[in-house]
């Protein structure tokens, strides 16, 4: 079979409860759509071809990815049996974009419904379109990958490398002007705010891009260089340079980004603030803060 062509195999059945999980929040997703298209009628068409119509989340999913990342040359067609076929085929690839879909209503006070995260958020699509990518990557098959990676950068303005590593229950909040970088590894439950950038430092080769850990929460316009680890349930304030480790349950803040409580003896908070979306409450305890 050419390297190219699409192989649509039987998938091996996924566990019970995660099959039940998404079955529910597709019944859920259906019966918003069908609300909201008796309330604004001139919508109605477009809730059918995307939501509607369709029997299951993940054929919802990949004909919305493909309709949205096709181009004249990069046919919707082709796209869609691409996205099916990942989706179809990986349980893991299914139950993240479950997670991620709870993440963003959870934590999101603009987010009025699933179905309003499937259709209208660019974090979450560019997020499960990433995945598909990173999927490619590991078959081997990087030129379409990086094809990939072309086209969700022009359209959603997030470019995230297809050889990035990304965990499951992920909010990427606004999410314009997001960069990920090819060795960088995100954790579970972690929310990305827009123009953050975890990157490399210009002069090394490698494995040269941030670890974030569980629990992250990192603020808007953040910028973390280099191979270093940020710990689980760490925030990382809006704005702020990262260029060093920073502890698990400690915050980072300014540019360069010091640690709240001092470098000795840092502030540990006992949240998990890329649940909790508490981007402040630190302030209170930094004694270099004047209004």
């Amino acid at each position: 079979m050419p390297a190219g062509e699409l192989r649509h195999t039987s998938p091996p059945p996924p566990p019970p409860d995660t099959e039940e999980e998404e079955g529910c929040l597709w019944s859920e997703i259906k019966a918003e759509a069908r609300r909201d298209a008796e309330a604004e009628p001139s919508l109605a068409s477009f809730l059918y071809a995307t939501i509607l119509s369709h029997s299951s989340l993940q054929r919802s999913l990949s004909f919305h990815l493909g309709n949205k990342l096709c181009s004249s040359t990069l046919l919707s067609t082709l796209l869609y049996d691409l996205f099916l076929n990942a989706f179809s085929t990986d349980a893991d690839l299914r139950s993240a974009t479950v997670a991620d879909l709870r993440a963003t209503r959870h934590r999101d006070p603009a987010c009025v419904s699933f179905s309003h995260c499937l259709l209208n958020y660019k974090g979450f699509l560019a997020c499960q379109a990433q995945r598909v990518a990173h999927k490619l990557w590991t078959q081997s098959r990087k030129p379409l990958a990086l094809a990939l990676q072309s086209r969700i950068s022009d359209v959603f303005a997030v470019d995230i490398h297809p050889a990035a590593k990304i965990g499951k229950g992920i909010l990427f909040d606004h999410a314009t002007g997001v960069v990920v970088g090819e060795t960088a590894v995100i954790g579970n439950n972690v929310s990305i705010l827009h123009h953050v950038t975890l990157g490399g430092t210009g002069n090394t080769v490698g494995d040269r891009h941030p670890k974030i850990g569980n629990g992250v929460l990192i603020g808007a316009g953040a910028t973390i260089l280099g191979n270093v680890k940020i710990g689980d349930g760490a925030k990382i304030g809006a704005g702020s340079l990262v260029l060093i480790n920073v502890p698990p349950r400690t915050t980072a803040v300014g540019n360069p980004a010091r640690l709240v409580g001092g470098k000795e003896q840092p502030t540990r908070h006992e949240e998990v603030p890329g649940e909790s979306m508490d981007h402040t409450s630190f302030i209170s305890e930094w004694s270099d803060y004047i209004i």
